[in-house]
């Protein structure tokens, strides 16, 4: 079949591979992807190749690049013979529990229950059991303040190697805070959206205590899906409590038995869950792959639902905006190319777009240029640029009509806080500039600056850096898992709070530290935090990067590596 112009521009020329393409490799390939590629380039060496290139498409109206360096082949070695020397260790371990000679914390069947169905699967929990314990300490640490650009943590420490945890009584003061999805800055305790969200809670009071259909529909509620509708350029809209929920039951009021989801392989675990639920026949493509996605499309109407060979009754795309733990956007044109060509639905989840990208702050359709009526289901979340919670779903008003009626999260859940509410109706407002006021686009200007700043020196550094130029998730790459916990505890010496994520989150050697950036961090902040992970990066060797940078002929991991490779 002849390629059409959408899958032509998929993701650069033949030299720009993808990731799920890559191959492996022992010269620390770098992955640059460009859509706009006018002419075939001839094949370059690796250290030949531009990370930026000049672009110009039909589809796209910006540049779109994107970096996937390739992990060093050393370091690859390196990551697989810690794990393996972790879980020889972790099988010794176990099989001195069964012994008893070491004390086991974890739940644990009874004797006399051995011939009931397993509650706790053993195998399942090896990873929880012997290496996840290992770092937990850099999970789920108490926060005492507003998690803003700063924060204040309860120290705490472990008497049991991380089996449980104590309360020293002392306060970590002023902690920078690298971890949040405070995009805007609007998770704060002062200024209007506070004082709006007070005022509420003393009108309204903090709950509703009952569903949407009952008696818990108010008026801010109706007042919030009309300002959401607006902002989107939607017919209409509608709002649930959770952001989780928003998802996972609301897709399988879209489609159902004889229905075909198509579903980015990195989605968020609640479209992976709303499809499962839905009892959709489930495919995945390849994350942003329009080839891979385009010949699931082909096949879906060449071949039909399967055995009976009938054309299924809907196909759904699901893709998200940002995806959160490789900081890559969507190819959101090329998508709509393909959702047209094929008559295929598209749900898109701006979960953590939504705010913070767009010249309006109006999510990845506004980022590109796009119309939103070509978006058929636009599903997003509060619970990150807007500083609340809740999650919403736009579209037309026949859709959001149906799923009234027809969505558990409509029928069954207790309706959205009143002062939640109307932080969200307050910050949505300074964004869209209706608070005849110039802070929502301020804020707007400077995460823009902020996310290009701090990506730009984290290159230079010599750092492996994830995903897209304007994303404001920045995974920075650690590899080994013996670095996830290091990485962690380093930082938080140094007054920095990161997010540091590993398997099974993320591929076995591609453990990270993810990074995010808002407009509430001041320059000042982001050169204390960048001072701190290079000096960390230095003592732990995490500058892998082979990119040209300056001063990178020197006695570093890179030039470690260089020498050991060639």
């Amino acid at each position: 079949m002849t390629q059409n112009s959408a899958s032509k521009l998929l993701n650069g020329d033949t030299v720009h591979r993808t990731k799920q393409d890559k191959k492996a490799s022992g010269n620390g390939f770098v992955k640059t992807h460009c859509v706009f590629q006018q002419q075939q380039k001839r094949y370059r060496r690796p250290a030949e190749k531009n990370h930026h290139a000049s672009c110009a498409s039909p589809l796209y109206n910006k540049p779109f690049a994107e970096s996937f360096e390739e992990t060093p082949l050393l370091v690859a070695v390196l990551t697989y013979v810690g794990y393996g020397i972790l879980t020889i260790f972790g099988y010794l371990r176990d099989f001195l529990r069964d012994w008893k000679f070491e004390k086991c914390h974890l739940a644990r069947e009874r004797e006399q229950q051995k011939d009931f169905v397993p509650l706790y699967q053993d195998f399942e929990n090896f990873y929880t059991r012997n290496l996840y314990m290992r770092i937990r300490d850099n999970w789920n640490r108490p926060i005492c303040s507003v998690p803003g650009a700063k924060m204040d943590l309860v120290e705490q420490v472990t008497p049991d190697y991380n089996w449980t945890f104590e309360h020293t009584g002392k306060v970590l003061k002023d902690v920078i805070n690298m971890g949040s999805y405070n995009y805007l800055g609007f998770a704060e305790n002062s200024g209007t959206c506070a004082d709006a969200a007070s005022e509420c809670t003393v009108k309204y009071g903090a709950g509703v205590s009952s569903t949407r259909q009952e008696m818990g529909n108010l008026d801010k509620h109706e007042e919030l899906e009309k300002l959401v509708a607006r902002f989107l350029g939607v017919e209409s809209s509608m709002v649930f409590g959770m952001g989780f929920a928003t998802n996972s039951m609301n897709i399988p009021a879209l489609t159902g038995k004889g229905c075909l989801v198509l579903s980015d392989e990195l989605n968020h675990t609640s479209l992976v869950l709303g499809a499962r639920l839905s009892g959709s026949t489930i495919r995945v493509f390849k994350h942003n792959n329009m080839q891979s996605l385009e010949k699931l499309l082909r096949d879906a109407i060449v071949h039909g639902q399967p055995r009976t060979h009938r054309p299924w009754k809907k196909i759904l795309i699901l893709v998200e905006g940002i995806y959160s733990m490789e900081g890559s956007i969507v190819r959101l044109p090329e998508v709509i190319a393909l959702k047209k060509k094929y008559k295929a639905y598209l749900y898109l989840d701006e979960a953590h777009s939504i705010g913070a990208l767009g010249p309006r702050g109006r999510g990845v359709v506004d980022y590109f240029g796009l119309d939103p009526s070509d978006v058929d289901i636009m599903m997003g979340t509060f619970t990150k640029s807007f500083g609340a919670a809740g999650g919403y779903i736009g579209g037309k008003k026949e859709l959001i009509d149906y799923l009234r009626l027809h969505s558990h999260s409509a029928v069954y859940a207790t309706s959205m806080s009143p002062p939640v509410t109307q932080q969200i109706i307050t910050s949505m407002k300074c964004i869209m500039g209706e608070d005849s006021a110039t802070l929502g686009q301020e804020r707007l200007c400077q995460l823009s600056e902020n996310t290009t700043y701090f990506r730009r020196r984290l290159h230079e550094m010599g750092f492996i850096i994830y995903g897209n130029n304007d994303s404001p998730v920045v995974p920075l790459m650690l590899y080994m898992p013996a670095k996830i916990g290091a990485f962690g505890r380093e930082m938080l010496k140094r007054n920095i709070g990161t997010v540091v994520v590993g398997f099974p989150a993320t591929p076995i050697i591609e453990s990270r530290a993810r990074f995010c950036v808002s407009a509430a961090h001041t320059r000042e902040m982001l050169d204390t935090a960048l001072n701190a992970i290079s000096e960390v990066g230095d003592l732990l060797q995490l500058k892998y990067s082979r990119k040209n940078r300056p001063g990178s002929e020197g006695s570093d991991c890179f030039s470690y590596l260089e020498s050991h490779q060639d």
